[in-house]
């Protein structure tokens, strides 16, 4: 779905998040006003306030009465994939390679989870990624989706790119949570490829099943994480 057709709210949404994701906007900063929302992109402040309640539904501000919108910050991701650096500071510095190209493949399940009748008839979108950060390779991740409504999805450049924005900027498709399952594993040869590290290396394996916005849509991911010089965080 293009910009052009995005719904009114969704606009405004789109551009304030992009905002602050890019640091135009940074934690306690405050929002324009709702008037000023509504002059500047030519809409009913209605139209407005979905926009700026659904950023707030999002964590990225909070609303205070008579002060308006301010901002918390970006939002947190899902599951407890974040990245703290244990010798220096990231700065945004993730490089994400394409290994394996999206392709479509027949499934029966993902990763150990059942996957819906409707979800093994449509069949799947196979794609692998590796992530690094600083040029030290940290995330091998392998994903799964349904080929539902996702036209021309094996076309797109994944690389340096955010998988959660393209599903929800181009489909309307949103993360709202999920499962998963961490094991502590040794390197294989495929880890000891793409790490660089020796066999038996303690490498964390996460299986996960991603929910949407979308009923019986679901993303199927297996990530494997080295965190030698990286730990993984979040809050609960």
């Amino acid at each position: 779905m293009s910009d052009t057709n995005l719904p009114h709210y969704r606009k405004v949404y789109e551009f304030l998040r992009s905002q602050i994701e890019q640091g135009h906007f940074v934690p306690g900063d405050l929002l324009p006003s709702e008037n000023e929302l509504s002059t500047r992109f030519q809409l009913a402040r209605p139209t407005v306030r979905n926009a700026l309640e659904r950023l707030v539904v999002d964590g990225f501000i909070q609303k205070q009465q008579g002060k308006g919108s301010i901002v918390v910050g970006k939002a947190k991701g899902v599951g407890i994939l974040s990245l703290k650096s244990t010798t220096s500071a990231i700065n945004d510095h993730l490089i994400t390679r394409i290994i394996v190209k999206p392709v479509l493949k027949t499934w029966k399940e993902a990763f150990g989870f059942d996957v819906t009748p409707t979800e093994q008839e449509a069949g799947c979108i196979y794609f692998e990624r590796l992530r690094l950060v600083n040029n030290r390779p940290v995330f091998f991740d392998i994903t799964m989706l349904p080929n539902i409504s996702l036209p021309r999805f094996t076309q797109r450049n994944l690389e340096n790119a955010s998988l959660f924005n393209i599903l929800r900027t181009h489909y309307q498709i949103e993360v709202k949570g999920g499962e998963q399952r961490i094991f502590a594993i040794k390197a294989d040869k495929r880890m000891v490829d793409y790490f660089d590290v020796k066999p038996g290396h303690p490498v964390l394996q996460l299986d996960r099943k991603i929910d949407t916005n979308r009923v019986g849509f679901h993303l199927y991911s297996q990530v494997f994480c080295n965190t030698q010089e990286y730990a993984l965080y979040g809050t609960f």
